[in-house]
């Protein structure tokens, strides 16, 4: 990776997405923050440019909306920036009975974490293959690897994430552009909270996350797994660890007798 590159950000107002952009900035990369958070990205941005003397151009903008991803590529070609890696961190996720949950918290979902990435990952790496480089860092979870009782739509936009990212990633080497799969486990970061639980005492710090990304990234890994905990846990058998989910986002649910 080149410092004189420009790193695309989404849902970088926050948890793993804002420490993402602390490390590529300690790098001395140029940055495009995006989040429907404008003040907390205005805020990053002014400290980012005053610490590493960096360009960091912020876009506030709410990627679960039907037709955000054109909007943004939109943006960003109209300011005449060129993308050299794109970062598909925004997403969501919500505990609980598939059966109890509003329906519009599904499409809430389904839209983020997998119409949003997919059409900024087409949209981009079509610039990308102009150039015939780039890197796309794409989150995913451990939960990309089984089925999730009580966050069973979360779960299986994430297992989407990981089953796309891997098989575009065969599609766009011959262009010189990577596609990188990041899959954290339990991190304390705002999406626990927003997802209706409390972070796990088991949970990572969002900078050791957003550090062990980069340096995968970096050395060209099609799946990071940060920590040695969750490097174990996806290896386990699949049955196994589903029913470990299944107790588990229970109690989170309130659905435990």
């Amino acid at each position: 990776m080149n410092n004189t590159d420009t790193v695309l950000i989404t849902g970088a107002s926050s948890g793993i997405g804002r420490e993402l952009a602390k490390v590529f900035a300690l790098h001395s990369y140029n940055l495009i923050l995006v989040s429907r958070s404008t003040e907390k990205l205005r805020k990053l941005a002014n400290q980012l440019m005053d610490e590493h003397k960096i360009r960091v151009d912020i876009i506030g903008q709410d990627l679960s909306k039907i037709g955000a991803a054109k909007k943004l590529f939109e943006s960003v070609m109209d300011r005449n920036l060129e993308v050299d890696i794109l970062v598909n961190n925004a997403g969501i996720g919500y505990v609980g009975l598939f059966n109890e949950m509003e329906v519009e918290k599904d499409i809430e979902m389904l839209q983020l974490n997998i119409i949003t990435l997919t059409e900024l990952t087409k949209l981009f790496s079509r610039e990308m293959i102009k150039r015939k480089k780039g890197k796309i860092l794409n989150l995913a979870s451990t939960g990309s690897f089984v089925p999730g009782p009580f966050i069973a739509t979360y779960y299986a936009t994430k297992a989407y994430v990981l089953s796309f990212s891997k098989a575009i990633y065969k599609e766009l080497k011959p262009y010189n552009i990577i596609v990188t799969t990041l899959c954290p486990g339990a991190t304390k970061t705002n999406f626990a909270k927003a997802a209706g639980r409390e972070n796990s005492s088991l949970a990572m710090e969002p900078n050791k996350v957003a550090k062990t990304a980069y340096i995968g990234l970096k050395n060209n890994k099609r799946v990071i797994i940060p920590g040695l905990a969750n490097k174990i846990l996806v290896r386990l058998p699949s049955n196994l660890v589903s029913n470990m989910v299944f107790k588990y986002q229970k109690k989170l649910a309130g659905k435990e007798k």
